[in-house]
């Protein structure tokens, strides 16, 4: 349409004059004269219309042509035979595999760590940390309370309570002190060791980590049943216990502090941010996850939680390893324990 109108509008553009001869100019009146002149004034305007009216409709011949093209079809289309869009429905089965599939890829294809000490350091450390717990918490502050002349369990709840924030507190610090002094000599270390920070995307891994608490708790009902409690042994019932059941606030706000942050923070430094990362120098990322897990989990002196405990670990290892940050880990393990301690509570 357009080739053959181009040259239509070019024809009627281009016309020729009106014929005249000088004779008959010379034999007409100037009345006349003037008559005819407005005749050719007007057909002139009316051919400059039609010039333009055709090079609009030239412009737009296009446009007029494929809508005409396009109504055209659609009359002669029967209803029946219309085709409607498809529209793609998600697969929610399919996206879960995906994010599984890059969680799972993110750990057995995760670089290691750049280690500088050996496994003499690795075992010099864990084993002072345990010695330092031990002999906190079971002799030296025992020892100061006896000389100050009291004992733990002679205070009332609130006190004993405070008794197990400050042994708490007092047994991290000096894990981190061994910590340090143990790595003194292999400073600076690189920016992925001890990292703490709150930017990057590790919210979803935390929320993904508190869906598997069900689980965990699965876990220690399963780990009762392989392995029960003999039936003379008496079950004995913690200071934690104790305090909830007399529903003292003040006791179990301290008792919560203890549990949902000090315990933690040092559990994490220790277990995630040294012995995890220094294992991937003799080992693959995924088998260090494993056994920092199992470590983390005899570390308790539990054998009765060893099963969610491990489970909890390699949850915990994992978020660690794909974020390279602390703290979602920290988070993560904090949130488990004022679940646990929330549980309690009924």
């Amino acid at each position: 349409m357009s080739v053959t109108a181009l040259p239509c509008c070019h024809a009627l553009s281009s016309g020729s004059p009106l014929p005249s001869t000088a004779g008959a100019k010379n034999k007409l009146s100037k009345p006349y004269i003037s008559f005819n002149r407005t005749v050719r004034l007007l057909k002139l305007s009316s051919s400059n219309t039609s010039r333009n009216n055709w090079r609009f409709s030239c412009f737009k011949n296009d446009e007029s042509s494929s809508e005409y093209s396009a109504s055209e079809t659609s009359e002669d289309m029967i209803p029946g035979e219309m085709v409607e869009p498809e529209t793609k429905q998600p697969n929610v089965n399919h996206d879960w595999v995906l994010n599984f599939k890059k969680a799972s890829d993110a750990v057995f294809t995760a670089e290691p760590w750049t280690v500088p000490w050996t496994a003499k350091t690795i075992l010099q450390v864990m084993l002072l940390w345990i010695a330092s717990f031990w002999l906190v918490g079971s002799w030296i502050i025992p020892f100061i309370a006896h000389t100050a002349g009291f004992r733990k369990e002679s205070l009332t709840y609130r006190g004993q309570a405070l008794y197990s924030l400050l042994t708490d507190i007092v047994e991290g610090i000096s894990g981190i002190a061994i910590l340090k002094l143990c790595l003194a000599k292999f400073y600076p270390l690189s920016p992925d060791w001890f990292r703490f920070s709150l930017k990057g995307k590790w919210q979803l891994d935390v929320g993904l980590g508190c869906l598997m608490f069900p689980l965990v708790n699965r876990l220690s009902q399963v780990n009762l049943n392989l392995l029960p409690l003999p039936p003379p042994t008496p079950v004995a019932i913690s200071n934690v216990e104790q305090s909830i059941v007399a529903r003292d606030p003040m006791a179990m706000a301290l008792y919560a502090i203890v549990v949902s942050v000090c315990a933690p923070i040092w559990e994490e430094i220790v277990f995630r941010g040294f012995l995890l990362p220094s294992l991937t120098k003799y080992m693959p990322v995924w088998c260090a996850i494993l056994v920092s897990s199992l470590a983390f989990a005899l570390a308790h002196f539990n054998i009765q939680r060893i099963l969610p405990l491990v489970f909890l670990g390699v949850v915990m290892g994992t978020v660690y390893t794909r974020s390279r940050n602390l703290l979602p880990s920290m988070l993560l393990h904090s949130l488990w324990n004022a679940f646990v301690f929330v549980d309690l509570m009924r």
